[in-house]
């Protein structure tokens, strides 16, 4: 194979993955498509669950959420834990506002909209969007969820010229109610908005009973740079995650070779070991991220769990089966890193430097705003050396607030040992983010290696136990 073209092949993989997931809702509808090809079954958490050994499901919360896992096929009762990855569906955006059109002196039709997350204003400028999210629509007396995806260029919030404002590039603080409000038609396209909408998810317009309807910029994801090393895409942060984590999820259900299953009594010990070991493994995706996780379907939820209660009856153990199991689980929370950055590398730790390409990143914080501590990290530094995977260290310059993530608001619910970890990428939360053209390959045989393992709480520490 020509040399880095692995790397290419799964980055277009995550190309066409996020290009799927204009909105939260699409990304966790992709999963659900890729999830459904490999056989697992939906659980609705209206419903009673019947879980089966070797069984494979995926529940769904709020349309924008997502749990995946599977039973293991032998001795599945006596499962060790759980095997959890967590990222997260959303991305900072701009949210169309009920009403949205304003008239503009009879010329112009412009949207108004909100800000969604904490995100990187200018870029948004100048550059194509388009609107995708979820309808409610009513249907025969039932309230149905439609996806709707416009399809192409639609809109774009025009920069003001130079002229017109001489200290534009001495800084400037944007006002979203007026500054970033994308124009949509001239004249001619008053009281279109919504029928475009309309067309767009083949609904009628007076079925439409409500909305959440997001900007997204519709630029592709590009390889570039002197040796093709770099990459661009919307929603880098944190869709490169969740994509890795189901690639990963997938991939580690191959079972061992028969060849590895030896006929004596030593093999027979071995294999015995490898099934008393296993653990469930989770691929778990939250939304609301990017603005404080603070909702029923986010990681200060119950959602995840409800699901691991919800297993551990199906599967016949009681509260202390379950308390057993949560002891002897282990989280990734996933979400991306900042790389020092080429024209600001005092921004960055002094001693700790991470860079696009050179690997998984670990995250540390005093203050817990990520959750790794000595133990998490030790152990996921184990798998990533038996998954033959580069790390590095991400820690705040110490008189720099960081931002937080989904990892010890996660465990508030389901208090499980934890690790921060993500990719490093350059422009966090503008809506063209860089990484690098290596490490989603990193990720993916990272997480499949975590996935295939069991870690296990002994006396002095933890214990390792891969399939």
């Amino acid at each position: 194979m020509e040399e880095g073209r692995e790397y290419k092949d799964t980055v277009q993989k995550l190309f066409t993955f996020i290009e799927e997931s204009p909105s939260q809702y699409h990304a966790v509808d992709t999963m659900r498509k890729h999830l459904e090809a490999a056989g697992y079954e939906q659980l609705l958490e209206s419903e009673a669950w019947k879980l089966k050994s070797g069984g494979k499901y995926y529940v769904i919360r709020s349309g924008s959420s997502l749990i995946a896992f599977r039973i293991p096929a032998q001795d599945s009762q006596n499962y060790r834990g759980f095997q959890i990855v967590a990222s997260h569906s959303d991305s900072p955006s701009f949210k169309i506002k009920t009403n949205p059109e304003m008239n503009v002196e009879e010329h112009y039709v412009k949207l108004n909209v909100e800000k969604y997350g904490g995100m990187l204003c200018a870029p948004w400028f100048d550059r194509p969007l388009s609107v995708a999210g979820r309808l409610i629509v009513k249907e025969n007396n039932r309230l149905v969820t439609k996806l709707v995806n416009v399809d192409r260029d639609l809109v774009m919030i025009p920069n003001l010229a130079i002229h017109m404002n001489r200290e534009a590039n001495k800084g400037y603080d944007y006002n979203i109610q007026k500054d970033m409000l994308p124009l949509y038609g001239c004249g001619e396209a008053k009281g279109k908005f919504m029928k475009q909408i309309a067309e767009a998810a083949n609904v009628e317009e007076d079925a439409i009973l409500a909305s959440d309807l997001f900007l997204y910029n519709r630029m592709k994801g590009s390889i570039w740079g002197a040796c093709k090393e770099f990459i661009s895409s919307p929603k880098l942060d944190d869709l490169q995650c969740a994509f890795s984590s189901l690639e990963a999820f997938l991939k580690s259900e191959e079972p061992l070779p028969s060849e590895n299953v030896q006929a004596n009594k030593q093999g027979e010990a071995i294999r015995k070991n490898v099934i008393n070991g296993k653990s469930i493994p989770v691929h778990c995706v939250f939304d609301n991220e990017e603005v404080g996780s603070g909702t029923k379907q986010g990681a200060a939820s119950t959602f995840l769990a409800d699901t691991l209660i919800r297993i551990n009856h199906a599967m016949g153990r009681d509260e202390a089966g379950y308390r057993q199991s949560i002891a002897n689980s282990f989280m990734l929370s996933a979400d991306n890193a900042h790389g020092v950055h080429p024209n600001h590398t005092d921004k960055a730790c002094p001693t700790n430097r991470p860079y696009p390409g050179n690997g998984v990143v670990i995250k540390y914080s005093a203050n817990q705003k990520y959750t790794t501590d000595a133990i998490s990290a030790a152990v996921f530094e184990e798998i990533c050396n038996r998954a033959n995977v580069p790390y590095q260290i991400y820690v705040n310059r110490s008189d720099i607030l960081g931002g937080s993530t989904l990892g010890n608001i996660s465990t508030t619910q389901v208090p499980v040992n934890t690790v921060d970890i993500g990719l490093a990428q350059l422009a966090m939360h503008s809506p063209y983010e860089t990484g690098s053209v290596k490490d989603t390959d990193y990720m993916i045989q990272a997480m499949k290696t975590f996935f295939e393992a069991s870690v296990r709480q002994t006396e002095d520490g933890y214990e390792i136990i891969s399939r």
